[in-house]
């Protein structure tokens, strides 16, 4: 009679003249005694004693029983499987790109960006949301929020100048988006009643904007600790930031103000400094490492773009292989942010790197 196919593959002695075990029989004893065994801690007198009282029951069983115990171990101690960990897309930057519920209802994201509110000063402000309907948008935040646990966040850029301005931002960020009053000083809610999560701020990499950001982010805390609509006040505001890579190579990066925020999301996409390039990947590398040491507080998500049209991309095999690994071992690393909702619809960048 041959050996069984599991004998070959494990390389167990099969005994001529006697019945071969089913493969699936076989298999489960070998996990039984690797557990027994193993348990005590898989050393040689442990299998010598546990090949002793299996041989008056089975020669079978007292063979299997050294080659078992390293088959657990070969089990228990391989790697676990690389996945992107939390993905943040940003939306609203193409009307092709399709509503906000359906980049929820994929399930794909745990955070969604909505881009932009353009401060253009002077107390002017623009939802751009690249011709989306506008009215359309708080409806869908509250299914995001409520149906799919997903984080709806703004994003806001523009021009900053002066403490007086971020008051000024700060107090239309909450009464318009935010916790509060409605309407209040005039101030339109663009999305309805739906209040927003957080607000991420889009920084070029400029010390004065960072300076600004961190006035905007104090007054937000003021307004939240002071009351809102609809119980808002006991609501969390996420306040997270979108720097560039290349920024924390410059010589008057402090990091006080960015150390502050809770999340930043480090773009790597259309970077020439630090972007990922297959000929030369060490920029890339020693930018992602001084952002995780300067800033060992902040859970950084790593910014890619989701097409191969633009500079800083990293096709989903290389990306599992050879990128995620290390910085998965990183201690404040969050995940992935893709650029944009547009791009990931058409190349289904998310579910290639996270299948």
């Amino acid at each position: 009679m041959q050996p069984s196919r599991y004998m070959k593959v494990v390389g167990l002695p099969s005994y001529p003249g006697r019945p071969q075990f089913p493969t699936f029989i076989v298999g489960a004893i070998v996990i039984y005694n690797a557990a027994i065994v193993c348990k005590r801690g898989c050393n040689t007198k442990a299998v010598a004693a546990q090949e002793m009282t299996l041989q008056l029951r089975s020669p079978l069983l007292a063979q299997t029983t050294l080659s078992s115990c390293v088959l657990f171990f070969l089990l228990i101690s391989s790697p676990g499987p690389v996945t992107a960990g939390e993905l943040t897309v940003v939306w609203g930057r193409n009307r092709a790109e399709g509503s906000l519920r359906e980049a929820c209802d994929t399930g794909l994201y745990a955070t969604v960006i909505l881009s932009f509110l353009r401060v253009a000063g002077h107390g002017k402000y623009l939802t751009d949301l690249s011709g989306h309907d506008v009215s359309t948008v708080g409806a869908d935040v509250k299914h995001c929020q409520s149906a799919k646990n997903v984080t709806v966040l703004l994003s806001v850029a523009g021009s900053y100048n002066s403490p007086a301005t971020a008051r000024d931002v700060a107090d239309h960020l909450w009464n318009a988006f935010l916790g509060g009053a409605s309407r209040r000083g005039g101030v339109r809610r663009p999305f309805g009643d739906a209040v927003l999560d957080g607000v991420d701020f889009y920084l070029d990499g400029e010390a004065e904007q960072e300076r600004f950001s961190d006035l905007v982010r104090c007054r937000l805390q003021e307004s939240r600790n002071n009351g809102g609509r609809n119980g808002a006040a006991n609501k969390a505001v996420r306040l997270t930031a979108t720097p560039p890579c290349s920024r924390v190579l410059d010589a008057d990066m402090g990091g006080g103000e960015l150390g502050l925020f809770e999340r930043l999301h480090v773009r790597f996409y259309d970077e020439a400094r630090c972007g990922y390039d297959y000929h030369e990947m060490r920029l890339f590398w020693g930018a992602w490492h001084m952002w995780v040491s300067r800033f060992p507080a902040a859970r950084l998500l790593m910014g890619l773009p989701a097409t191969d049209g633009m500079r800083g991309w990293i096709d989903p095999a290389t990306l599992r292989d050879s990128v995620l690994p290390p910085v998965q071992d990183d201690p404040n690393y969050g995940g992935l942010m893709l650029w944009d909702r547009y791009y990931d619809k058409l190349t289904g960048y998310s579910r290639a790197i996270d299948p």
